[in-house]
């Protein structure tokens, strides 16, 4: 139906109060409603904000950041969102990168570099659709480069430890998130993307959003080091040899304080961001920042992405799903998961908010430290959690079996990733054998 409006004209105290009034006009709907909340339409506004308003930017940034005290804070409060100083005035880069393929490692390992394409990653027109900005995002996912690795490329010329620390082949040849990028003194040379973290081969496919639980980061360093006469101290070694596959030590301090690599299933419907909630997830905006500030820390802040790089890679990052479960029948176990599960893990990913590390009870050295600590440890997502082992935010846990058993408080426990008692986490313990098991069966559903 047609309705007609009455346009009226709100006059400012320096305005002609007496100019006539507009004849009404006619509009075919009567109002036109705000785009509904994680709609493309509302990602799509969300997304012009990051990218052309400073203020929004800033104000994501406060916001987003559960404490302002740690170090990653600190950083990111004392440079980002400024407008017209810290990392706003970073010279914008838009890498010359190609990935990996069977060829190219086949070069590396032979001790030539080969040349990286003539143009850049991104060709400079914003995508205008959700799909457009997602194919965006793939890009970065695996060919924007976080920084250059001298370990990767002397892995690549030793077989045996590059199969060792995990670097992963397609049944093509590929080596996701490997790429030979031009640097920024125009070296070609050998760098590491998101990919190589957040991207597994199963089957001889890549599953992108998959922690590579078999990616031994520490061993590699250690052994360059090694080979290389460059250690330099045994405390060093130490620490990195003791990560072990799938996890690394990535926070702003010295602390110990390895985590487990996490998957990246249903980003959009978690509250927090990182193991220990140091980003509160309040609007795409603070994903997109903390992949912006991700890339240009990485790569010793020299220089920053394009943010609609940045947004293009948050938007990716959403559109990742795990690979199909079976179809079976939840039966018992759905219901044990309600009455003891449920009131954390609540949302629609299987996460939930953050909680004391006390109340947790697991090893708070994450929480409690000076680099990302907030106090907390977030209530991950459960999705694909059956392929998810080692549990818990340092992997200190092998199985679900042993998650859910109380010997692995006691105090002459030798299991675990560490054949020592791995203590917090109650819930589930008081379960009979039954309900274990039935909700075992459940969890292997998600």
């Amino acid at each position: 139906m047609r309705i007609a409006l009455l346009v009226l004209v709100l006059a400012c105290a320096c305005e002609d109060r007496t100019a006539p009034v507009p004849a009404p006009i006619s509009i075919d709907a009567a109002v036109v409603a705000p785009p509904v909340a994680w709609s493309d339409a509302w990602l799509l506004a969300e997304g012009a904000r990051f990218l052309d308003d400073t203020a929004a930017r800033r104000a994501a940034l406060e916001a987003g950041l559960t404490n302002h005290d740690n170090a990653y804070s600190r950083l990111r409060l004392g440079s980002y969102g400024h407008g017209t100083r810290g990392w706003d005035m970073l010279p914008v880069w838009n890498p010359r990168s190609t990935p990996v393929t069977r060829e190219l490692a086949a070069m590396l390992a032979r001790g030539e570099t080969p040349d990286p394409p003539a143009a850049g990653l991104w060709d400079g027109v914003r995508p205008t659709t959700m799909p457009g900005w997602v194919a965006l995002g793939r890009r970065v996912f695996f060919e924007y480069p976080t920084r250059a690795e001298v370990f990767m490329e002397y892995a690549l010329t030793e077989p045996a430890l590059a199969a060792k620390v995990g670097i992963e082949r397609t049944r093509e040849g590929t080596l996701p998130g490997l790429v030979v990028f031009a640097d920024l003194d125009g070296e070609h040379r050998v760098g590491i993307t998101c990919a190589i973290c957040h991207a597994t081969v199963r089957d001889g496919a890549t599953v992108a959003g998959a922690a590579r639980r078999t990616f031994d980061y520490g061993r590699l360093r250690a052994t360059y080091d090694v080979a290389h006469d460059t250690v330099r101290s045994k405390d060093e070694l130490r620490r990195m040899t003791s990560w072990g596959p799938g996890r690394a030590d990535v926070t702003e301090d010295d602390d110990e304080d390895p985590v487990a690599i996490p998957d990246l299933w249903g980003l959009r419907a978690q509250t927090f961001l990182t193991q220990a909630g140091t980003i509160r997830h309040a609007s795409p905006i603070a994903l997109a920042i903390r992949q912006e500030t991700q890339l240009l820390d990485s790569n010793h802040q020299k220089i920053r992405p394009p943010r609609e790089l940045a947004w293009a890679l948050a938007m990716y990052v959403y559109s990742l799903t795990p690979p199909p479960r079976p179809a079976v029948a939840a039966g018992r176990g759905e219901a044990v998961f309600a009455a003891h599960c449920r009131g954390c893990h609540a949302n629609a990913a299987y996460g939930g908010r953050a909680i004391t590390a006390a109340t947790i009870g697991t090893d708070p050295a994450l929480a409690t430290g000076r680099g990302r600590g907030t106090g907390h440890y977030r209530v991950p997502p459960l999705l694909a959690v059956a392929d998810g082992a080692p549990y818990l935010h340092d992997g200190s846990v092998a199985s679900l079996a042993e998650l859910l058993s109380p010997a692995r408080l006691a105090t002459n426990y030798r299991g675990g990733r560490f054949k020592r008692p791995v203590p917090g986490h109650r819930a589930g313990l008081e379960l009979d054998a039954a309900d274990r098991t039935a909700l075992i069966a459940f969890l292997q559903t998600l």
